[in-house]
């Protein structure tokens, strides 16, 4: 079918319609896909090479517009503006896509096949009216996006991580492990970083969890982050990086670089995954072997998901105070238990005693995150390791959210309380000059 009797159909279709929406989008999704291979057909690449973007985004919708005059394509002004917006998309970034990205309140864009894409807004899940125009054109964004760095996805490689140019992190699966079709998820990139008073706004955490925190920041005390898949792991990394004093070397190890450090003096180290050949991988736990000859005063990990969880230990033990990871898990105790798995992935023959040892020596302080069932992030649980009680490694809870209930909007109801435990760090805290108020662990206080 020719362009010109696409449009035939297309005309009647873009009309106002509350019968035929599914119509109408097929039509549109037909009339950007010929006008594009139109416009690759006229334009001169080698020029468009030496024009700045604007200058290119001012050409192309010239071109659209003259198209639109000779094919004689009946649309409104607001429906030329959407076209020539989305062929823009389409050739300088990532097609439907773009509207999604553009959006501040979009935390998560989830997209299962060509015709149904989710976003996640204040923590819910919703259901968008963007699609792409089949399953080819979602695996063309997809290239894309892994292309610009240095990733492929293809049938030999058919799962991929990677990031968008603002930061965000991407993952893809393809056929044949994705069975419908092109899979792609992409967590946002805050461009302004949460702070502290946004957390302290939205209840994620209390004043005195905040001087605490600032406090462990300065006294180099080891922490570990635990929490499930988006319950805020990261944001929470970032917030503590942003404790670290200006004058400290810092080395951020991760798969897909996310962290939003503060500081002036920061390297940013990246994993990267085998060639086409199975060659060429470099795995986290080089990386955390080769920071250690980086004179780094703190080491940064992204997530703790393997053997690497050894060498972090180790780095923490041999003078890296102050060091930061986070970790999948449901609970503090769980996030020890992992580690220790972890660590026997190592190789390393250590007895199950020695191990958890070793974690004992290694890190202090263990941060519980969850995401709640409407949609709130909190700070749930702040727990001290304080030592070996036969095998078992001895915790004690510092702060707690305790759950009250739910209202009939479906809003978790709960308060922050600390449990009225001095902890033990407390007095590490004196010696680096960042003393904590008594006040801040008194259990009475409770904040809701």
């Amino acid at each position: 079918m020719t362009l010109r009797e696409r449009l035939a159909v297309v005309d009647d279709a873009l009309a106002p319609s509350l019968e035929l929406p599914e119509v109408a989008n097929q039509a549109y999704q037909e009339l950007k896909k010929s006008m594009h291979q139109m416009i690759l057909d006229r334009i001169d690449l080698e020029r468009l090479k030496r024009l700045t973007a604007e200058q290119f985004k001012h050409e192309l919708a010239l071109l659209i517009q003259r198209i639109i005059e000779e094919e004689r394509i009946v649309l409104n002004q607001s429906e030329r503006h959407n076209l020539v917006l989305d062929i823009q998309h389409e050739m300088l970034g990532f097609g439907p896509l773009e509207t999604l990205l553009a959006d501040p309140t979009v935390s998560d864009i989830l997209v299962n096949t060509y015709a149904k894409v989710y976003v996640e807004r204040r923590g819910k899940l919703e259901l968008t009216d963007v699609t792409f125009h089949d399953n080819a054109h979602l695996m063309k964004i997809i290239e894309k996006i892994v292309s610009r760095v240095g990733r492929r996805v293809d049938e030999s490689s058919p799962m991929v991580d990677a990031r968008l140019p603002d930061g965000s992190r991407v993952n893809a699966i393809i056929p044949p492990l994705a069975v419908d079709g092109p899979i792609l998820s992409i967590r946002r990139f805050a461009v302004n970083p949460l702070t502290v008073d946004n957390l302290l706004a939205y209840k994620s955490l209390t004043p005195p969890m905040v001087q605490v925190l600032q406090a462990l920041g300065l006294a180099k005390i080891n922490i570990l982050i635990s929490g499930g898949t988006g319950s805020g792991k990261t944001t929470l990394l970032n917030l503590l990086s942003g404790f670290i004093p200006a004058n400290e070397r810092i080395v951020t190890i991760e798969d897909a670089a996310e962290l939003q450090m503060r500081q002036p003096h920061v390297v940013r180290l990246e994993t990267r995954p085998p060639n086409i050949e199975g060659k060429g991988e470099v795995t986290q736990r080089a990386l955390v072997r080769n920071a250690l000859r980086m004179r780094p005063d703190r080491i940064i990990l992204g997530e703790v998901r393997g053997a690497e969880a050894m060498d972090m230990l180790q780095a923490m033990n041999t003078g890296h105070e102050g060091s930061l990871a986070t970790i999948h898990s449901n609970t503090p105790r769980d996030a020890l238990a992992r580690l220790e798995n972890m660590v026997g992935m190592a190789g390393a023959n250590l007895t199950p005693r020695a191990t958890r040892q070793q974690i004992c020596s290694a890190v202090t302080v263990v941060l519980q995150v969850t995401r709640l069932t409407d949609g709130a992030r909190k700070l749930v649980s702040l727990q001290e390791i304080t030592g070996m009680e036969g095998d078992v490694i001895a915790m004690q809870e510092i702060f707690r959210f305790e759950q009250t209930g739910v209202n009939a909007d479906g809003k978790v109801l709960g308060y922050f309380c600390a449990t009225g435990v001095r902890p033990r760090f407390a007095e590490r805290l004196r010696l680096f000059g960042a003393a904590v108020a008594e006040t801040a662990f008194d259990p009475d206080r409770t904040f809701e």
